[in-house]
């Protein structure tokens, strides 16, 4: 129930009704309030909400129809209930009139005072149920709200929780978990579609030097430029992970042929070659650094992927022992 106890409004142009409706409502439990004219009313209606509004029709001026007429053209004084207090108009024709203007019932003076005070307290329960009503449904859609936060912040977590389990944390790039996942699905949409992939397994040659020479931030800055090179060669369909330290690798889908196969892989290798603007220890460097890759390629045909690893990290070695800064395919 509110705290604030609910308001009448008696509005009568007579001060010794109003005088009398005092009294008779004195013990009803709401903040009475009065007025002596149409306007009156219509000015207090503006800044208070009545729980009722008890209406002389006899009044100069501005009698009560025309008060409640102008009461129903605002949309938020409109629901307030009105009983129409009158000794002149007794007639059914009358009383019509009053229910079209919004009125939901009459008084006829004098004012019984049982009458009175028993259908002031339908009006009031009516209005306290209503505002204990609206008070529940704010508090459920404040629930409600609260609740869709709550889970929009749990699948922002479970979100993250799950990109953190299957990617860098350093590059952002997929980890050897999803690396593992996705060369799994190249494997078996290969012979289903008849198009062959490439494993390219990458060291970056020359990347201790600058780690042990510039600090591990520097190292760091170079592990994150030359992810961000990777990604930028790479097609929507095609995967490049970090598996750890230097080390790279990248599924290369929709290969054509052994030769646009290596001339892509030189061509990466080229891009990685070139200079990278970074801060050390020291200041502001350039790390020049190339990178080895092996490359091995699958049409599917039964191969296990243990197999192609292996066979791409054979061509690494095979890069590195050759002179660094170099592609191999495995054969």
């Amino acid at each position: 129930m509110n705290a604030v106890a609910p308001k009448i409004l008696v509005v009568d142009d007579t001060p010794a009704n109003l005088v009398a409706m005092r009294r008779l409502l004195a013990d009803c439990g709401a903040q009475l309030y009065e007025a002596d004219s149409g306007n009156a009313a219509l000015a207090m209606c503006l800044d208070h909400e009545f729980a009722l509004i008890l209406l002389d029709v006899n009044m100069p001026e501005m009698d009560g129809f025309e008060v409640a007429a102008l009461l129903g053209e605002a949309e938020r004084l409109r629901e307030t209930p009105i009983i129409f207090v009158t000794a002149a108009y007794a007639d059914d024709i009358n009383r019509l009139k009053g229910y079209r203007f919004g009125a939901v019932d009459y008084l006829a003076k004098p004012v019984n005072d049982v009458i009175l005070q028993s259908k002031v307290r339908v009006f009031l329960d009516l209005y306290l149920a209503r505002a204990q009503l609206s008070a529940a449904l704010d508090t459920l859609s404040e629930r409600n709200r609260q609740l869709g936060i709550e889970i929009t912040e749990r699948k922002r977590v479970e979100e993250q929780i799950r990109h953190q389990a299957t990617h860098d944390m350093l590059t952002g790039l997929p980890n050897r978990t999803l690396f593992h996942d996705r060369l799994l699905t190249a494997m078996q949409r290969a012979p289903r579609h008849g198009n062959a992939f490439a494993l390219a397994l990458l060291d970056i040659d020359g990347f201790k030097g600058v780690n042990d020479g510039h600090g591990h931030p520097a190292g760091d800055a170079l592990l994150q430029a030359i992810a961000v090179r990777l990604r930028g060669q790479l097609r929507a369909n095609d995967t490049v992970a970090r598996l750890g330290g230097d080390e790279f690798a990248l599924i290369l889908e929709d290969v054509l042929d052994a030769p646009s196969l290596m001339e892509r892989c030189r061509q990466i290798g080229e891009r990685l070659a070139l200079p990278y603007p970074l801060q050390g220890r020291h200041g502001d460097f350039e790390a020049k650094v190339s990178a080895s890759i092996g490359i091995a390629l699958c049409h599917g045909d039964g191969i296990h992927d243990e197999e192609l690893i292996q066979a791409a990290d054979r061509a690494l070695y095979a890069a590195k022992d050759g002179g660094k800064n170099r592609c191999v395919l495995a054969t």
